[in-house]
């Protein structure tokens, strides 16, 4: 027997069993899809890992399958079952599991569950262009959109608000995994938040005389950009900040894996990764930064584009905040850098040997540590790293 185990590419992020997709005795090819799996992030499928033929399932349909856990067990090709040859009662007859029905098209996935109430959308008016005719969170979100074109109703009576004015909302399983991972990393890591300034005059400047260029390539120039560039450098400076943490070793690595935190709304973030910075010029950096952060928003990741990472950023100046501290570190990285927003402040600057007020783009920037693993001489040597390398950026 061969063992079909749950990916651990996922890094602790629990996931469901969303649809078998072939039923037990039928053959398989490896690297067939057997079964999907949707986490809080993305929807996955787990291939075959041999040639051979569905044995057991014993993860159905909506069962929670952590890392590594047991999905089923496929027989390899030309081993036969053996059977005793006793004479038996005939078994009384039964209804299939739901592992062995073919899923019917008006089958909705709990993510699509999830979409269909909080949109109020009735399945039986939604175009499935899943598997089978079924219906994904895509063509949900695709209703909606298509709705809102429509012309206006007269809005509904809101109903009466119940429990003396309490409105209890059920968590979602994206928000209880954030709250897990949230309370994971600030129990086991001793965070410590360093705060340099950043005058990003250089980089603005960069952009406006750039960023048509970079359109012209499919890519949208953004500071993030710019941010992981130089992430990289001050990479150089302290390679420590690019670690894993674990009980027995820290593991630095060569590849620089930057996941950027993108905001999903109301749905919360999901984390997509830039993987192999390092060898990436800044124009494909913004490319893959683009190709990223769209397809995060339209619900088209892959477990994939949200593992791995070594780094993350957290860009919190996009939604207001100056200052955002402590940013809680992705478990088992070493570190989380935050980018606050931009604003134009007064500052002293030299000029010919003189000091003069100026006004310039200036925003707070931040390293949260795992003190276990650097200290401040690391952390400080890393942002002071950052920041020049922003400062210094060449116009040309």
């Amino acid at each position: 027997m061969i063992d079909i185990l749950v990916p651990y590419e996922q890094e602790g992020t629990k996931a469901i069993v969303r649809s078998w997709l072939v039923k037990v005795g039928e053959p398989v090819k490896e690297n067939d899809p057997l079964v999907e799996l949707e986490t809080d992030k993305v929807t996955q499928e787990v291939p075959a890992p041999a040639d051979g033929i569905l044995d057991a399932i014993l993860l159905d349909t909506d069962a929670e399958a952590v890392p590594g856990a047991l999905l089923g067990r496929l027989r390899a090709a030309g081993i036969a079952v053996e059977t005793p040859k006793v004479e038996a009662p005939e078994a009384p007859k039964v209804a299939p599991t739901a592992s062995e029905r073919p899923a019917p098209a008006n089958w909705l996935s709990p993510s699509v569950r999830r979409a269909v109430q909080e949109h109020d959308v009735d399945p039986a008016t939604v175009t499935g262009t899943g598997r089978g005719g079924r219906i994904t969170r895509t063509d949900v979100e695709r209703h909606v959109a298509e709705r809102a074109k429509a012309p206006a109703a007269k809005p509904a009576a809101l109903p009466p608000t119940k429990n003396g004015g309490v409105t209890s909302v059920s968590h979602d399983r994206m928000r209880l995994a954030i709250a897990r991972n949230m309370l994971g990393s600030v129990t086991t890591a001793p965070h410590v938040t360093a705060v340099f300034e950043c005058d990003f005059s250089a980089i603005m400047a960069h952009r406006k005389a750039h960023k048509d260029a970079f359109a012209a390539s499919g890519a949208s120039l953004t500071f993030t950009a710019y941010f992981i560039a130089a992430c990289v450098e001050a990479m150089r400076a302290a390679p420590a900040i690019n670690s894993r943490w674990f009980d027995d070793r820290l593991e630095i690595y060569d590849d620089i894996n930057i996941g950027v935190g993108t905001a999903l709304g109301d749905k919360g973030l999901i984390v997509p990764v830039v993987k192999s910075a390092q060898a990436l010029s800044l124009l494909g950096i913004a490319q893959r930064l683009t190709d990223l952060v769209g397809r995060a928003r339209d619900s088209k990741l892959s477990g994939g584009d949200v593992s791995g990472g070594t780094f993350t950023i957290s860009n919190h100046g996009v939604s207001g905040s100056l200052l955002a501290t402590p940013i809680i570190i992705s478990q088992p990285q070493s570190a989380i850098l935050g980018i606050g927003k931009t604003e134009k402040r007064v500052v002293v600057r030299e000029v010919d040997g003189v000091d003069a007020i100026q006004i310039r783009p200036m925003a707070y920037v931040s390293l949260t540590i795992d003190h276990r693993v650097v200290d401040g001489h690391q952390t400080n040597t890393w942002l002071s790293k950052f920041v020049e390398t922003l400062e210094n950026w060449p116009t040309a």
